[in-house]
Protein backbone atom coordinates (compact mmCIF):
# COMPACT_ATOMS: atom_id res chain seq x y z
CA UNK A 1 0.00 0.00 0.00
CA UNK A 2 1.03 3.54 -0.98
CA UNK A 3 1.23 6.00 1.99
CA UNK A 4 1.52 9.81 2.05
CA UNK A 5 4.47 10.62 4.17
CA UNK A 6 5.42 14.17 5.56
CA UNK A 7 9.25 14.28 4.88
CA UNK A 8 9.79 17.93 5.06
CA UNK A 9 8.23 20.85 6.97
CA UNK A 10 8.59 24.62 7.42
CA UNK A 11 7.26 28.02 7.93
CA UNK A 12 7.34 31.86 8.01
CA UNK A 13 5.85 34.35 10.12
CA UNK A 14 6.46 38.14 9.19
CA UNK A 15 9.06 39.85 11.12
CA UNK A 16 6.70 42.16 12.49
CA UNK A 17 5.53 41.18 15.96
CA UNK A 18 2.38 43.08 17.61
CA UNK A 19 1.82 42.88 21.37
CA UNK A 20 -0.88 42.80 23.61
CA UNK A 21 0.28 46.42 25.16
CA UNK A 22 0.59 47.18 21.45
CA UNK A 23 -3.13 46.23 21.02
CA UNK A 24 -4.35 48.28 24.32
CA UNK A 25 -2.84 51.07 22.03
CA UNK A 26 -5.28 51.01 19.46
CA UNK A 27 -8.11 49.32 20.45
CA UNK A 28 -10.26 49.43 24.07
CA UNK A 29 -8.61 45.86 24.98
CA UNK A 30 -6.01 45.13 27.62
CA UNK A 31 -3.29 42.03 28.11
CA UNK A 32 -5.10 40.93 30.81
CA UNK A 33 -8.46 40.54 29.01
CA UNK A 34 -7.09 38.49 26.06
CA UNK A 35 -5.06 36.58 27.94
CA UNK A 36 -7.76 34.89 30.10
CA UNK A 37 -9.99 34.80 26.55
CA UNK A 38 -7.50 33.22 24.27
CA UNK A 39 -4.09 32.93 25.32
CA UNK A 40 -2.79 34.52 23.32
CA UNK A 41 -0.08 36.66 24.18
CA UNK A 42 1.23 38.79 21.10
CA UNK A 43 0.69 37.83 16.81
CA UNK A 44 3.04 38.29 13.77
CA UNK A 45 1.43 41.48 11.52
CA UNK A 46 2.78 41.49 7.71
CA UNK A 47 4.05 45.01 6.74
CA UNK A 48 2.82 46.68 3.99
CA UNK A 49 3.35 45.45 0.32
CA UNK A 50 4.18 41.97 2.24
CA UNK A 51 1.64 39.28 0.48
CA UNK A 52 0.47 35.89 1.21
CA UNK A 53 2.15 33.85 -1.08
CA UNK A 54 5.97 36.11 0.01
CA UNK A 55 5.44 34.11 3.19
CA UNK A 56 4.28 30.98 1.51
CA UNK A 57 7.35 30.80 -0.61
CA UNK A 58 9.67 31.06 2.28
CA UNK A 59 7.95 28.36 4.11
CA UNK A 60 7.69 26.33 1.04
CA UNK A 61 11.30 26.74 0.49
CA UNK A 62 12.22 25.44 3.70
CA UNK A 63 9.67 22.17 3.70
CA UNK A 64 11.35 21.33 0.13
CA UNK A 65 15.08 21.61 1.86
CA UNK A 66 14.19 19.60 4.88
CA UNK A 67 12.92 16.95 2.97
CA UNK A 68 16.11 17.04 0.78
CA UNK A 69 14.65 18.11 -2.43
CA UNK A 70 14.60 20.25 -5.20
CA UNK A 71 11.74 22.37 -5.76
CA UNK A 72 11.54 20.67 -9.54
CA UNK A 73 10.79 17.43 -7.77
CA UNK A 74 7.53 18.70 -6.91
CA UNK A 75 4.25 17.49 -8.89
CA UNK A 76 1.57 19.02 -7.35
CA UNK A 77 1.26 22.37 -5.28
CA UNK A 78 -2.39 22.36 -2.76
CA UNK A 79 -2.56 25.75 -1.28
CA UNK A 80 -4.82 26.34 1.35
CA UNK A 81 -5.89 30.23 2.08
CA UNK A 82 -9.08 32.75 2.30
CA UNK A 83 -6.52 35.70 1.65
CA UNK A 84 -5.18 35.40 -2.02
CA UNK A 85 -2.98 37.49 -3.58
CA UNK A 86 -5.49 37.94 -6.42
CA UNK A 87 -8.56 36.72 -7.19
CA UNK A 88 -7.11 34.89 -9.77
CA UNK A 89 -5.06 33.36 -10.86
CA UNK A 90 -4.69 31.42 -7.63
CA UNK A 91 -2.02 31.81 -4.88
CA UNK A 92 -0.83 28.39 -6.26
CA UNK A 93 0.30 29.43 -9.49
CA UNK A 94 1.90 32.06 -8.20
CA UNK A 95 3.85 30.25 -5.80
CA UNK A 96 4.42 27.59 -8.75
CA UNK A 97 5.84 30.55 -10.23
CA UNK A 98 8.04 31.97 -7.91
CA UNK A 99 9.69 28.56 -7.09
CA UNK A 100 10.29 27.71 -10.19
CA UNK A 101 7.97 25.24 -10.69
CA UNK A 102 6.24 24.26 -14.33
CA UNK A 103 3.67 22.25 -15.82
CA UNK A 104 2.46 20.59 -12.28
CA UNK A 105 -1.25 20.95 -11.35
CA UNK A 106 -1.48 23.98 -8.87
CA UNK A 107 -4.52 25.07 -7.12
CA UNK A 108 -6.52 26.41 -3.95
CA UNK A 109 -8.59 25.32 -1.31
CA UNK A 110 -10.80 27.57 0.55
CA UNK A 111 -11.99 26.41 4.24
CA UNK A 112 -10.77 29.11 6.27
CA UNK A 113 -9.25 27.59 9.91
CA UNK A 114 -9.63 24.09 8.37
CA UNK A 115 -8.08 24.90 5.18
CA UNK A 116 -4.85 23.02 5.81
CA UNK A 117 -6.61 19.50 6.70
CA UNK A 118 -8.90 20.03 3.72
CA UNK A 119 -5.79 20.05 1.48
CA UNK A 120 -3.53 17.44 3.43
CA UNK A 121 -6.82 15.74 2.45
CA UNK A 122 -6.42 16.23 -1.16
CA UNK A 123 -2.77 15.41 -1.12
CA UNK A 124 -3.25 12.46 0.19
CA UNK A 125 -6.20 10.94 -2.51
CA UNK A 126 -3.88 12.59 -4.97
CA UNK A 127 -0.71 10.01 -3.57
CA UNK A 128 -2.68 7.11 -2.95
CA UNK A 129 -4.68 6.62 -6.18
CA UNK A 130 -0.84 7.34 -7.73
CA UNK A 131 -1.93 10.83 -9.59
CA UNK A 132 1.02 12.24 -7.34
CA UNK A 133 4.61 11.22 -5.50
CA UNK A 134 5.88 14.49 -4.39
CA UNK A 135 3.19 17.34 -3.55
CA UNK A 136 3.98 20.50 -1.78
CA UNK A 137 1.06 21.17 0.81
CA UNK A 138 0.92 24.64 2.17
CA UNK A 139 -1.17 27.17 4.11
CA UNK A 140 -0.97 30.75 4.30
CA UNK A 141 -2.79 34.05 5.50
CA UNK A 142 -3.04 37.33 5.85
CA UNK A 143 -6.06 37.45 7.86
CA UNK A 144 -4.43 41.69 9.15
CA UNK A 145 -5.84 42.85 5.60
CA UNK A 146 -9.56 41.62 6.61
CA UNK A 147 -9.51 42.71 10.44
CA UNK A 148 -11.41 45.87 11.53
CA UNK A 149 -8.62 47.23 13.95
CA UNK A 150 -11.54 48.91 16.23
CA UNK A 151 -13.64 45.52 16.36
CA UNK A 152 -12.03 44.31 19.75
CA UNK A 153 -13.98 40.96 19.95
CA UNK A 154 -11.73 39.97 16.24
CA UNK A 155 -8.83 42.15 15.98
CA UNK A 156 -7.13 40.91 19.00
CA UNK A 157 -7.48 37.10 17.68
CA UNK A 158 -5.81 37.08 14.16
CA UNK A 159 -1.69 36.94 12.84
CA UNK A 160 -0.19 36.46 9.81
CA UNK A 161 1.80 33.80 8.93
CA UNK A 162 2.45 30.18 6.71
CA UNK A 163 3.45 26.62 6.65
CA UNK A 164 4.07 23.83 4.60
CA UNK A 165 4.67 20.41 4.11
CA UNK A 166 5.82 18.28 1.48
CA UNK A 167 4.23 14.25 1.21
CA UNK A 168 6.15 11.87 -0.72
CA UNK A 169 4.54 8.67 -1.77
CA UNK A 170 5.99 6.07 0.38
CA UNK A 171 5.56 2.36 1.58
CA UNK A 172 6.56 3.47 5.00
CA UNK A 173 2.78 4.58 7.24
CA UNK A 174 2.24 8.26 6.62
CA UNK A 175 -1.13 9.72 6.59
CA UNK A 176 -3.80 6.93 8.58
CA UNK A 177 -7.02 8.53 7.50
CA UNK A 178 -8.66 12.33 6.78
CA UNK A 179 -12.32 13.36 7.61
CA UNK A 180 -13.58 16.44 6.53
CA UNK A 181 -17.04 18.18 7.27
CA UNK A 182 -19.19 21.39 6.62
CA UNK A 183 -22.05 22.63 7.71
CA UNK A 184 -23.05 26.01 5.54
CA UNK A 185 -26.09 26.91 7.90
CA UNK A 186 -23.94 28.57 10.26
CA UNK A 187 -22.89 30.91 7.71
CA UNK A 188 -23.53 34.07 9.41
CA UNK A 189 -21.66 32.99 12.42
CA UNK A 190 -18.62 33.59 11.27
CA UNK A 191 -17.78 35.53 7.60
CA UNK A 192 -16.80 38.04 5.89
CA UNK A 193 -19.96 39.64 4.90
CA UNK A 194 -18.91 41.18 1.28
CA UNK A 195 -17.13 39.71 -1.80
CA UNK A 196 -17.50 39.84 -5.66
CA UNK A 197 -20.75 39.30 -5.32
CA UNK A 198 -23.56 41.58 -3.77
CA UNK A 199 -21.72 44.14 -1.65
CA UNK A 200 -18.62 44.28 -3.55
CA UNK A 201 -19.17 48.01 -3.09
CA UNK A 202 -18.05 47.53 0.68
CA UNK A 203 -14.97 45.47 -0.50
CA UNK A 204 -13.76 48.57 -2.49
CA UNK A 205 -14.96 50.73 0.43
CA UNK A 206 -12.33 48.90 2.92
CA UNK A 207 -15.17 46.93 4.80
CA UNK A 208 -14.22 43.48 3.88
CA UNK A 209 -13.76 42.66 7.77
CA UNK A 210 -14.05 39.31 9.32
CA UNK A 211 -17.27 38.99 11.76
CA UNK A 212 -17.73 36.57 14.02
CA UNK A 213 -20.28 35.69 17.01
CA UNK A 214 -17.43 34.40 19.45
CA UNK A 215 -19.98 32.27 22.28
CA UNK A 216 -21.82 30.41 19.44
CA UNK A 217 -18.60 29.91 17.76
CA UNK A 218 -16.87 28.74 21.01
CA UNK A 219 -19.54 26.49 21.96
CA UNK A 220 -20.16 24.59 18.43
CA UNK A 221 -15.98 24.37 17.45
CA UNK A 222 -15.75 22.58 21.12
CA UNK A 223 -18.83 20.37 20.52
CA UNK A 224 -17.70 19.32 17.20
CA UNK A 225 -14.06 19.15 17.80
CA UNK A 226 -15.03 16.48 20.57
CA UNK A 227 -16.85 14.25 17.80
CA UNK A 228 -14.43 14.58 14.83
CA UNK A 229 -11.70 12.73 17.86
CA UNK A 230 -14.17 9.99 17.97
CA UNK A 231 -14.67 9.80 14.52
CA UNK A 232 -11.11 9.63 13.72
CA UNK A 233 -9.76 7.13 16.41
CA UNK A 234 -13.15 4.66 15.33
CA UNK A 235 -11.71 4.57 11.56
CA UNK A 236 -8.34 3.42 12.50
CA UNK A 237 -9.52 1.12 15.50
CA UNK A 238 -7.61 3.11 18.00
CA UNK A 239 -7.23 4.21 21.41
CA UNK A 240 -7.07 7.96 22.82
CA UNK A 241 -3.59 6.43 24.15
CA UNK A 242 -2.30 6.05 21.14
CA UNK A 243 -2.23 9.68 19.67
CA UNK A 244 1.30 10.66 20.97
CA UNK A 245 0.89 14.53 20.08
CA UNK A 246 -2.24 16.77 19.63
CA UNK A 247 -1.18 19.18 17.49
CA UNK A 248 -5.01 21.68 16.59
CA UNK A 249 -5.65 24.41 14.86
CA UNK A 250 -4.58 27.43 17.14
CA UNK A 251 -7.44 29.56 17.83
CA UNK A 252 -8.21 29.88 21.49
CA UNK A 253 -6.45 27.98 24.24
CA UNK A 254 -9.36 26.99 25.88
CA UNK A 255 -10.80 25.08 22.62
CA UNK A 256 -7.63 23.11 22.57
CA UNK A 257 -7.63 22.51 26.16
CA UNK A 258 -11.35 21.19 25.90
CA UNK A 259 -9.84 18.93 22.96
CA UNK A 260 -6.76 17.48 25.31
CA UNK A 261 -9.77 16.53 27.87
CA UNK A 262 -11.64 14.79 25.33
CA UNK A 263 -8.49 12.76 24.49
CA UNK A 264 -7.34 12.28 27.86
CA UNK A 265 -4.09 14.26 27.05
CA UNK A 266 -2.02 16.04 29.19
CA UNK A 267 -1.29 19.88 27.70
CA UNK A 268 2.52 18.43 27.61
CA UNK A 269 1.41 16.30 24.28
CA UNK A 270 -0.44 19.49 22.82
CA UNK A 271 1.92 21.54 20.88
CA UNK A 272 0.77 25.38 21.29
CA UNK A 273 1.73 28.18 19.72
CA UNK A 274 -1.42 30.32 19.76
CA UNK A 275 0.42 32.40 22.58
CA UNK A 276 3.41 33.62 20.17
CA UNK A 277 0.93 33.19 16.82
CA UNK A 278 -2.60 34.22 17.37
CA UNK A 279 -4.85 32.24 15.25
CA UNK A 280 -3.25 32.50 11.81
CA UNK A 281 -6.40 30.50 10.10
CA UNK A 282 -4.96 27.59 7.50
CA UNK A 283 -1.50 28.51 8.44
CA UNK A 284 -1.58 27.69 12.09
CA UNK A 285 -1.30 23.64 11.92
CA UNK A 286 1.38 23.28 9.68
CA UNK A 287 2.76 26.27 11.90
CA UNK A 288 2.64 24.63 14.86
CA UNK A 289 3.67 21.37 13.53
CA UNK A 290 6.81 22.91 12.30
CA UNK A 291 7.68 24.54 15.27
CA UNK A 292 7.50 20.83 17.30
CA UNK A 293 9.19 18.69 14.45
CA UNK A 294 12.33 21.60 14.06
CA UNK A 295 12.44 21.82 18.10
CA UNK A 296 12.58 17.77 18.59
CA UNK A 297 9.55 16.84 20.30
CA UNK A 298 7.36 15.35 17.79
CA UNK A 299 10.06 12.19 16.32
CA UNK A 300 9.32 9.85 13.78
CA UNK A 301 6.84 7.09 13.54
CA UNK A 302 4.84 9.06 16.75
CA UNK A 303 1.20 9.09 15.82
CA UNK A 304 -0.24 13.08 15.36
CA UNK A 305 -4.12 14.23 15.44
CA UNK A 306 -4.47 17.13 13.53
CA UNK A 307 -7.75 18.85 14.04
CA UNK A 308 -9.67 22.54 12.96
CA UNK A 309 -12.30 24.17 12.96
CA UNK A 310 -13.35 27.31 10.79
CA UNK A 311 -15.59 29.44 9.15
CA UNK A 312 -18.05 27.86 6.75
CA UNK A 313 -18.62 25.79 8.96
CA UNK A 314 -15.92 23.80 8.25
CA UNK A 315 -13.95 20.82 10.11
CA UNK A 316 -11.55 17.92 9.47
CA UNK A 317 -9.03 15.89 10.77
CA UNK A 318 -5.66 13.86 9.68
CA UNK A 319 -4.51 11.01 11.77
CA UNK A 320 -0.75 10.34 11.40
CA UNK A 321 2.32 8.47 11.75
CA UNK A 322 4.95 10.80 11.49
Amino acid sequence: MTYARIVGTGSYLPENVMTNEDMEKIVDTSDQWIRERTGIEQRHIAVEGETTVDLAEKASRKAIEAAGLQPADIDLIVFATSTPDKIFPSSACILQARLDIHGCPAFDIQAVCSGFVYALSVADKFIKTGSSKKVLVVGAELFSRILDWEDRGTCVLFGDGAGAVVLEANEETGILSTHIHADGKYEDLLHVPFGIGDGFDQVRAGKGHVHMKGNEVFKIAVNTLGRIVDETLEANQMKKSDVDWLVPHQANLRIIAATARKLNMSMDQVVVTVNKHGNTSAASIPLALDVAVRDGRIQKNEVLLLEAFGGGFTWGSALIRF
